[in-house]
């Protein structure tokens, strides 16, 4: 078996870390800050420092892709998970009233999940990580370079290890970087006389003005994500009596940057009816501000050849998007289990792991990537018709053309709505909900008709309540 050093600590990274050392490699976890771990997953949210994951008390959401990955998977961190206070989030209940039909589908028993806040849900996988016998998780300790060793494939670096900041070179079969969005892996590799990986990157174009709250978890009367015209909010059950609200904005808009002051913040989410009752907890944070998040995609194997061998990237160091959709973690747990099955196959061939984990991420993962792709960008333009006073026209993307469609016809049919949450839960891929039989011909039907319209302030009573 293989010696494997993973660099990054989050939840990928430790969830990678247990699936590989329950298959038998030994795993050593590099973690940047050196705040060790609080007594309970309740403190975790004030008493860990986490400087280098700039996202930390934002929002995430476990979704229930992940609860059945984490069932069939690690059943154990499961478990601890509801132990630790996460919640109990079903995407059906309730189901929207306009539906006669309210009565189940054996779909429904996958549509749920258990859900925390990320400091909460970092901390039982660093807890379960480090009870594991072949797992060490090393924190304070900084990766600032790779080490290179004799080359499995001619013209190619061959990486063996890490430097880390007080000069250690640390050996490894295989060193995976799980640093997550600000990942300079990259520039490591062309260090070592790599070529650069393939690389998309823009910024996503959104900003996210976030509450936290406690209390008596509010009741779910509206859809878990709401397009308000420009805005567009986000509301989510958090672990021991917590949750969060979120409004989304497009950066660009000045006036909206007032959503930072807490009292204005509180008049708008006051002013959608299915949203305002979130508000009824005690406040526990002040407006929580992030903008500048990249949409980044990695690729790691250009023209059918790795620019390197004894090292891959997973989650969000190889690819990531607006966050507000909530997958991360899951897409990222979902990578980290292909590594897994790419290394049980060919663990023992540096060329062949390269390009078959490769294979694995286009054929499982970058499909996730590339649907929120097309949707945030569909989006984008729709905010940016509205500010200018104009009808937003439809998606010029196809893929973000069928998914609007999709969300269009979603009122005729409660079978049409499941199907959504499919994607929506990270349980199925929307390109294949798309091609259902059923699901094709309500899109031909319904054709650019726009989505339903869902009550709150449109553009002007947006910027008077702002004013």
């Amino acid at each position: 078996m293989a010696e494997v050093i993973v660099v990054g600590g989050g939840i990928c990274g430790l969830g990678l870390a247990i699936l590989l050392a329950r298959d038998g490699h030994e795993v050593t976890v590099l973690e940047r800050d050196a705040d060790p771990l609080p007594e309970s997953a309740a403190s975790a949210w004030d008493a860990w420092t986490r400087k280098g994951v700039a996202q930390f008390h934002q929002p995430h959401n476990l979704m229930p892709g992940l609860r059945l990955l984490l069932e069939a998977e690690l059943p154990d961190v499961q478990d601890a998970l509801r132990r630790a206070g996460a919640a109990r989030f079903d995407l059906l209940n309730p189901l929207p009233p306009f539906f006669a039909d309210q009565s189940p589908r054996p779909v429904d028993d996958q549509l749920w999940t258990y859900t925390a806040r990320r400091p909460a849900g970092e901390w039982v996988f660093a807890t379960v990580a480090g009870a594991e016998p072949r797992v060490t998780v090393r924190r304070g300790v900084q990766a600032v370079g790779l080490v290179a060793g004799p080359p499995v494939v001619r013209g190619t670096p061959h990486v063996i290890g890490v430097r880390t900041a007080a000069g250690e070179q640390l050996r490894a079969d295989l060193v995976v970087d799980a640093m997550g969005r600000r990942s300079r892996s990259p520039d490591w590799l062309v260090a070592l006389g790599a070529r650069p990986p393939y690389e998309e990157q823009e910024d996503c174009g959104f900003a996210y003005y976030t509450r936290y709250f406690r209390g008596t978890q509010p009741e779910r009367v509206g859809p878990l994500f709401t397009i308000l015209g420009t805005i567009a909010i986000l509301t989510l059950p958090g672990d021991n009596g917590t949750w969060s609200v979120t409004i989304m904005t497009a950066a660009g808009d000045q006036p909206l940057k007032r959503l930072r002051h807490p009292d204005t913040w509180m008049k708008v989410v006051r002013a959608c009816p299915l949203q305002a009752h979130w508000l009824d907890g005690e406040p526990i944070t002040d407006i929580e501000a992030m903008s500048g998040v990249l949409d980044r995609y990695r690729r790691f194997v250009v023209d059918d050849a790795p620019v390197a061998t004894g090292f891959v990237a997973v989650a969000d160091a190889w690819a990531s998007t607006n966050p507000t959709a909530g997958r991360g973690v899951t897409v990222g747990f979902m990578h980290a289990a292909g590594l897994r099955d790419v290394l049980r196959e060919r663990g023992d061939d540096p060329l062949a792991v390269a390009r078959e984990f490769d294979a694995v991420t286009e054929a499982r993962v970058t499909p996730w990537y590339r649907s929120q792709i097309a949707a945030d960008r569909a989006r984008f333009a729709q905010i940016e018709a509205l500010r200018a006073g104009r009808e937003p026209a439809p998606p010029t993307d196809p893929l973000a053309r069928r998914i609007f469609a999709l969300i269009a016809a979603i009122p005729s049919d409660p079978d049409l709505f499941r199907a959504f949450m499919e994607y929506v839960a990270t349980v199925t891929p929307i390109h294949e909900v798309l091609e259902r039989p059923g699901v094709r011909a309500a899109i031909e039907a319904v054709g650019d008709a726009a989505p339903m319209e869902m009550p709150g302030p449109d553009r002007a009573q947006l910027l008077e309540l702002l004013a």
